[in-house]
């Protein structure tokens, strides 16, 4: 089973830099898509739902903001537009598709780069998103998601990281969140179960030649169920094309 995630910051935009044959060209069984910033009755073409798709999308109220979605080759036994929370939900920022006793997940967790009001939106989802995560990991059920987390994990997952240490995305407070859920032994980062290679990123700034730099942030993940450990058969971030300011990361998975 291959997963593709990609914020495209804008599909509308990833779609005039040609990201949806690049994507049938993958062959993906499922592609989880972020910050599509659109409303479904905006995305009358068929292009948006591609030939050999089932394809469900969760928007924010706002125009032109976040937005979700989820394409899958096989149809899911049900779809979760929201995680339950109003606040959260009136952003557009989960979605989630079932098979059997597999939950693949959209998410786009917030940003706090623009103030302090954001960094506390920010925080009260992690706070509240910990427990989801912990009553999810004991339901039984294998979970993979997929999504911009904005959250760098560790020093290597950035590039200029000492001057990122009171920034968010590298806050102490978020990445001992991530250290919280990524030892629990509940959950695994695919990326790194089989790459521990530096220069993994998923995301440039547009400023000062960061992507002609590889001054880049790895924020983008595939988090799944410990349960899978060992089904991570491949993984890859696509750089040779430029679709959004984020790269697609790609995982092959023996399910």
């Amino acid at each position: 089973m291959r997963i593709i995630t990609l914020n495209v910051n804008g599909i509308r935009s990833a779609q005039r830099k040609n990201f949806f044959p690049w994507m049938q060209a993958q062959q993906p069984d499922i592609v989880c898509l972020q910050e599509t910033k659109a409303q479904l009755h905006q995305l009358d073409s068929d292009v948006f739902c591609p030939q050999g798709y089932h394809c469900f999308y969760h928007d924010a109220e706002k125009k032109g903001y976040s937005g979700v979605a989820i394409y899958s080759k096989k149809q899911p036994l049900e779809i979760i537009e929201g995680i339950g929370w109003p606040d959260i939900d009136a952003e557009g920022r989960f979605i989630e598709a079932r098979f059997d006793n597999l939950s693949v997940i959209s998410l786009y967790l917030h940003s706090g780069s623009s103030g302090e009001e954001r960094q506390a939106i920010k925080f009260s989802f992690m706070e509240r998103f910990m427990p989801y995560l912990e009553a999810c990991a004991a339901s039984g059920r294998n979970y993979i998601i997929c999504g911009d987390w904005n959250i760098a994990h560790k020093e290597i997952d950035l590039k200029n990281w000492r001057g990122n240490l009171k920034n968010s995305g590298f806050l102490p407070e978020e990445r001992a969140w991530m250290d919280q859920l990524l030892t629990s032994g509940q959950w695994l980062d695919a990326l790194r179960e089989i790459n521990q290679d530096g220069d993994q990123y998923t995301w440039w700034s547009n400023r000062g030649q960061a992507w002609a730099k590889n001054v880049g942030w790895r924020i983008d993940y595939q988090i799944v169920s410990a349960a899978l450990k060992g089904k991570i058969k491949a993984t890859s971030i696509y750089k040779d094309e430029r679709f959004s300011d984020h790269a697609p990361l790609i995982v092959d998975y023996d399910l």
